[in-house]
């Protein structure tokens, strides 16, 4: 197990949707769903964004606590510029990444399918790419001299050139995999069966849910990103009709753009959606921060006008009083302005034991008949 050192920053100027500490709380699972054991967290607050991304007092402490902590590695909580790599390397002596990398490695630990891993490694080269001078700064070897003249090119630009073709080869077999969605998309919209998709931040407990309403043995795991790879069950909703069910992969602050990008022909199963499921961890001390995120996630990829329904799971732990589904209400109705059909509803929730489940399928099918939502479903006051 790497022992890792956490540091990150909080710039004055620029708007967050999470707090410092809470950040590098989420920084630290991150860590540890990758397999690492934290053994110190610095955090720093800065009026504009520096240069070498931490103070230069801050840094030396950084560095100080890897060296007194035997750390193996110093993970930041943003992601960097190859120069700002390259300061904290340099003043630290141990392995540094970023962020981005950092949830990059654990798609890769997670990704069970082809698709998967195909995005995955996209998304790797894609980072690689503009970082690969300070990969072979140590090492660079030039062209010319005897047996070399002629046209000739660094080590760098022939890692370049090959990490763009292994790019565009990546591509292609993407495109391919959209274009076999893209046809089952096509003949499930000629049955017309609509399509549900579960949305949320990262283990907030889509997975569990999914299972109840798909009568699925999706595999559970108390983790981030345990699910990657789409997963689609066929269901029914309280008339009967049929509807099609999916999980999808979770969302979290500073999701990296190269990951956004691998994973479009995945992404693409949300935006076909006719009813989107937004699942939330109202235990979660951040849960409003965490509803921010996906928000401006489903913004980013031009979903934020999809119909959705809002559940707070995990309501069991919330109000452990309760001990049936009924009285799960009758706990929370002192967190609600009453009662009704009101324009955008919330589902209380515990995917554990299956309670909302009925209440849920209901809102969805309110929804995917443009109607009003029923009695029971509850809007936060």
């Amino acid at each position: 197990m790497e022992r890792a050192v956490l540091a990150g920053v909080s710039v004055q100027s620029e708007a967050s949707v999470l707090s410092l500490d809470d950040s590098l709380d989420e920084l630290g699972e991150l860590a540890r769903s990758a397999g690492a054991q934290v053994v110190a967290v610095f955090g720093q607050r800065l009026r504009k964004r520096a240069n070498t991304y931490l103070g230069r007092g801050k840094l030396e402490e950084v560095a100080q606590a890897a060296r007194d902590r035997r750390a193996d590695v110093v993970i930041l909580d943003d992601e960097l510029t190859p120069a700002q790599q390259r300061v904290v390397e340099d003043a630290t002596r141990v392995k540094v990444i970023d962020r981005t990398a950092l949830i990059i490695d654990i798609f890769a630990k997670r990704a069970q399918t082809r698709e998967g891993r195909l995005q995955v490694e996209l998304a790797q080269h894609e980072y690689l790419l503009p970082r690969l001078a300070g990969q072979w700064s140590h090492l660079e070897r030039l062209g010319g001299g005897i047996g070399t003249r002629g046209p000739g090119e660094t080590q760098i630009e022939t890692d370049r050139r090959l990490v763009r073709g292994r790019i565009a080869r990546l591509k292609r077999e993407i495109e391919a995999v959209r274009n076999r969605r893209s046809l089952y998309r096509e003949r499930r919209k000629k049955q017309g069966i609509p399509i549900i998709s579960m949305v949320g931040y990262t283990n907030a407990g889509k997975s569990t849910l999914f299972n109840q309403i798909g009568r699925a043995d999706v595999r559970v795991r108390d983790q981030l990103f345990a699910t990657l790879d789409p997963v689609t069950r066929r269901a029914r909703l309280p008339s009967g009709s049929p509807f099609l069910v999916s999980d999808t992969v979770g969302f979290i602050n500073k999701l990296p753009t190269t990951l956004v990008a691998a994973f479009r022909a995945t992404l693409e199963e949300i935006a076909e959606a006719d009813v989107l499921v937004h699942v939330v961890d109202m235990t979660h001390p951040n849960a409003a921060g965490q509803v921010d995120v996906v928000t401006r996630t489903l913004e980013a990829l031009d979903l934020a006008d999809r119909p959705t329904v809002l559940v707070l799971n995990k309501a069991d732990l919330a109000l452990p009083e309760a001990r049936s589904e009924a009285e799960l209400y009758e706990a929370a109705a002192g967190l609600f302005d009453g009662a009704g059909p009101p324009e955008e509803g919330v589902v209380l929730a515990s995917a554990l034991h299956g309670w909302g489940v009925g209440k849920l399928l209901a809102a969805v099918e309110r929804r995917v008949d443009d109607e009003p939502l029923p009695d029971g479903v509850y809007e936060i006051g």
